[in-house]
């Protein structure tokens, strides 16, 4: 049975979906059956991934509509051991679409049941907010991975996404745990960057990963290229920032 992991922050740009794109293409590479759900209406980890967005055919707005079959929506990458089920910005129009659905918040959980066996991870790139997208991301997924920037606003929010959480577990899925806080965008150089670090580890102890994400020039310039960090430049700092990562995923749930 694979596991389902969501990659949520309502703030954006804390690199949500470098983190979905460039650690499921490092899950590939480390041979394990990957999919990457969009589940973001900006659709920047289909683009990411060399899909032409505009040819999106079907993806994670027929998948939440129940219209096609979820294997229907499956596109393969040119990543090794890497799927993705694609998004389009049709996706916008889903949330008032869903509001008098009843069950709403389980339309995800329900279509991508049948996928949990031919999958290892099964990754879903939130969008920036906490609406019923990212609601059905957290209702249908057994653990959260939040990115953190290393920043000086990086813990804003951060309060609200657990609460989220929480009650989230409450509600409609009381298996879904915290996978951990990752620090994205880390420079050794700025005092700033060393002290975010430091308040997050003292505050969060053991739910923070062990890798940090550092600034990397290539680790930006991949999406434009409509590759993974690791088909782009597997030499580069971003890579085995992300390989690393992967590797510590894996010996959590082995």
């Amino acid at each position: 049975m694979g596991k389902i992991i969501a990659i949520a922050n309502q703030k954006g740009g804390v690199g949500k979906t470098t983190t979905s794109v460039n650690l499921a293409a490092s899950l590939g590479v480390l041979e394990k059956k990957v999919l990457l759900i969009d589940a973001d209406p900006q659709a920047n980890a289909t683009s990411g991934l060399g899909i032409d967005v505009e040819a999106v055919e079907f993806g994670t707005y027929q998948l939440l509509e129940h219209s096609v079959k979820a294997s229907k929506t499956i596109m393969e990458t040119g990543s090794p051991n890497l799927d993705i089920i694609p998004a389009h910005i049709d996706l916008v129009a889903i949330e008032i679409e869903l509001v008098d659905q009843e069950s709403r918040e389980y339309m995800l959980k329900k279509a991508i049941l049948p996928l949990k066996e031919k999958y290892d991870y099964i990754l879903i790139d939130c969008a920036p907010s906490l609406g019923l997208l990212t609601l059905n991301a957290l209702t249908a997924s057994d653990s959260v991975i939040i990115p953190i920037q290393c920043e000086y606003f990086a813990l804003e929010g951060l309060g609200k996404l657990l609460n989220t959480i929480k009650s989230v577990q409450k509600i409609h899925n009381n298996k879904l745990d915290i996978e951990g806080l990752l620090l994205t965008m880390y420079d050794s150089r700025l005092r700033l960057s060393n002290q975010v670090v430091e308040e997050v580890q003292k505050h969060f102890d053991e739910m923070v990963f062990d890798t940090i994400i550092q600034r990397n020039v290539r680790l930006s310039e991949a999406p434009s290229y409509g590759e993974s960090i690791i088909n782009y430049d597997a030499a580069s700092k971003g890579a085995s920032n992300y390989l690393s990562l992967a590797h510590e995923i894996i010996k959590k749930n082995s």
